[in-house]
């Protein structure tokens, strides 16, 4: 699939320990939800993404309409198949549309309650409900050249306001009668409606409009994980800012297993569904494959048809057909070896023996030579071959053949965040004993000079 790109407090409290931060506070993860009920609109023919009639079912026919791409600028227009849907959907999800008549100009959006500091185009102040005429406006009719990004289910446009505000706006394909794409539709509108964490892409709201289905999120214009990771992006990431962005996306990934009002399986963790910010720090998107976890206390598992992306499913979901929160944990794994590696997940340009880059990681980790599955444009030193070490050993827990081995998201981000106090640590003793070094030779060359007047520094 082409390129891909909700604010509340982070999970790890007010402090800032993820994205750019360098302090070392430990993060304390709250359990209390920052969700809060949302208004309803029932002004004129707008009407609340909570009013449960649009989700309700129906015996009229149904609105086809998905989007599984992300919201980033394009570069280029190469097809990725590694990033192409693997499985087909669900059979059990039974969300049904209702009439055309009765949602002919439903909308609903989100006023975002606060701003986003990372952001120079806020959306804080936007208007509390979208109309089809102002996204027409916004889109220049979604003309072709605010275009960013292309996925299998529609096509995903830049919104530019008045008063310069940019949003994200993802504009179904016109496919009719699709149950399926509907269904994928409406399990996204209640999914995003149900959560906000500073680390998960913002919603703002969607729009059904005759045959239009849209559904608008915050623009995020420093494009996909992936892209930094190929390069085409501009400079390298180094380790210290991949450990950042990894211990976002774990406290987002986290928030919703444990934290979110109802628990969340998010089903399509993957590099190019991660979208960073100006100052590099992490949002998950993408919310189409998305699952509430059992209401059941009970309950193990979603029974389900298998859904995501080669080479970062579960091999016992796709056993099984149960999904779980350790399938998230699975494919979070995956993608630690994307961030020590720089690889995809299935590098078909590869030798065999390292077409699959996991497997091929992980052998190269249990006999010593981390150092050689490094990306090649990491800095190697004592402190980042250490660093990713601990990255792998974790990653290998993730991927655990057997989900009951693996560890909870809120493990992995409070180990992720003591992996890169430690690394910070050894990089300031580093540099420190480097200054110590200098300062020692300068002293001595000083010294030398007194014995030898006629010494002249060149």
């Amino acid at each position: 699939m082409k390129k891909r790109s909700k604010q509340a407090s982070s999970i790890g409290g007010s402090e800032d320990f993820s994205g750019t931060s360098h302090g070392l506070y430990r993060p304390s993860i709250s359990r209390a939800s920052t969700y809060t009920e949302r208004s309803n609109y029932t002004a004129g023919s707008v009407q609340s993404y909570q009013d449960k009639s649009i989700l309700k079912k129906s015996n009229t026919r149904s609105w086809s309409v998905v989007f599984t791409s992300c919201f980033t600028p394009t570069r280029g227009n190469t097809k990725e198949d590694d990033d192409e849907p693997m499985f087909e959907e669900d059979s059990d999800v039974s969300y049904a549309s209702t009439s055309k008549k009765s949602i002919a100009s439903n909308s609903s959006a989100l006023k975002s309650r606060r701003r986003d500091s990372d952001s120079s185009n806020s959306i804080a102040e936007l208007p509390t409900k979208f109309s089809i005429s102002q996204i027409y406006r916004a889109t220049s009719n979604f003309s072709a050249e605010n275009e960013i990004g292309q996925g299998g289910f529609g096509t995903v446009y830049k919104g530019r306001f008045r008063d310069g505000s940019l949003i994200a706006i993802k504009r179904a394909k016109k496919i009719m009668y699709d149950n399926q794409l509907s269904a994928e539709f409406r399990s996204e509108i209640e999914t995003l409606s149900k959560i906000e964490h500073f680390n998960l892409v913002r919603f703002l709201g969607y729009l059904e409009h005759d045959d239009e289905r849209l559904i608008m999120v915050e623009y995020v214009n420093n494009g996909s994980l992936r892209e930094h990771l190929d390069g085409i992006r501009g400079d390298v990431l180094e380790l210290l800012p991949r450990l950042n962005i990894v211990t976002d996306i774990a406290h987002a990934v986290a928030y919703l297993h444990e934290y979110a009002d109802h628990p969340i399986i998010h089903r399509d963790i993957k590099s190019s569904n991660i979208l960073l910010t100006d100052t590099f720090r992490a949002k998950v998107a993408d919310f189409g494959f998305a699952r509430l976890a059992p209401d059941n206390p009970d309950a193990t598992h979603v029974s389900t048809q298998v859904k995501g992306t080669a080479g970062y499913v579960d091999p016992e979901y796709i056993r099984t057909y149960q999904l779980t929160e350790k399938s998230d944990v699975y494919s979070f794994g995956v993608l630690l070896v994307e961030l020590v590696t720089g690889r995809r997940p299935i590098e078909r340009g590869k030798d065999q023996s390292e077409r699959m880059t996991t497997k091929w990681a992980i052998r190269k980790y249990r006999e010593g030579d981390t150092v050689i599955a490094m990306d090649a444009k990491l800095r190697r030193s004592p402190a980042s071959v250490g660093a990713v070490e601990k990255m792998m050993k974790l990653a290998e827990e993730c991927m655990n053949p057997s989900r009951k081995l693996r560890p909870s998201m809120r493990k992995c981000a409070e180990d992720l965040w003591a992996i890169r106090r430690d690394f910070q640590h050894q990089q300031q003793r580093q540099q420190q004993n480097q200054s110590d070094s200098a300062s020692s030779n300068k002293n001595t060359t000083g010294s030398h000079k007194e014995s030898f007047p006629g010494l002249r520094e060149e």
